[in-house]
């Protein structure tokens, strides 16, 4: 299994017993969905590695308990502290409407109400306080913020997400 085949599920953040039991912090809104697995992958030095999950619960509501099977001591649970947990991007829950994946919309065509057709999503910088979509325009790279008041439509169909951003945002990129 390769990493851009996989969602990034959390981090396992500090061990919870001395039989290898492991505590998880997930990055969702709904950790529910992620109590009963069977399995996930965990990053060891790069390599995706599955593991076959014993018992998990939630603890403390945004932390995940895990138990692996043949990971049943301090030792072995020492190994796997700060690793990252993977899952294959067919678990995610499906998004309608107007929610989306960042992975999702990588490649969807981008139009303005005001302006017309932007260019490519290329990617989404998620780095900074505002995410913003990285659109391709002839080599021109054009930062949108992903409000949600400006984005009016996400059409699957057609692979188009449709904005209503600002008057002059998008020129200003295009101005020599």
């Amino acid at each position: 299994m390769k990493k851009e085949d996989c969602f990034y599920l959390g981090k396992i953040v500090k061990k919870y017993s001395f039989k290898g039991e492991l505590l998880a912090k997930l990055d969702t809104d709904e950790p529910e969905l992620y109590e009963n697995l069977d399995a996930i992958f965990i990053d060891l030095r790069g390599n995706l590695v599955p593991f076959f999950v014993e018992s998990s619960q939630l603890h403390k509501s945004d932390l995940l308990r895990l138990n692996f099977e043949d990971v049943d001591s301090e030792a072995d649970a020492d190994a796997l502290l700060k690793c990252d947990l993977y899952l294959p991007l067919d678990l995610l829950p499906k998004l309608e409407g107007n929610k989306f994946y960042f992975h999702e919309v990588i490649g969807f065509k981008i139009t303005d109400e005001n302006f017309g057709e932007v260019g490519i999503i290329k990617s989404v910088n998620d780095s900074t306080a505002q995410a913003l979509f990285e659109i391709d325009r002839n080599s021109i790279e054009i930062l949108i913020p992903m409000n949600d008041e400006f984005i009016v439509n996400v059409d699957r169909k057609n692979k188009t997400v449709f904005v209503n951003t600002p008057e002059g945002l998008i020129d200003l990129y295009l101005e020599d």
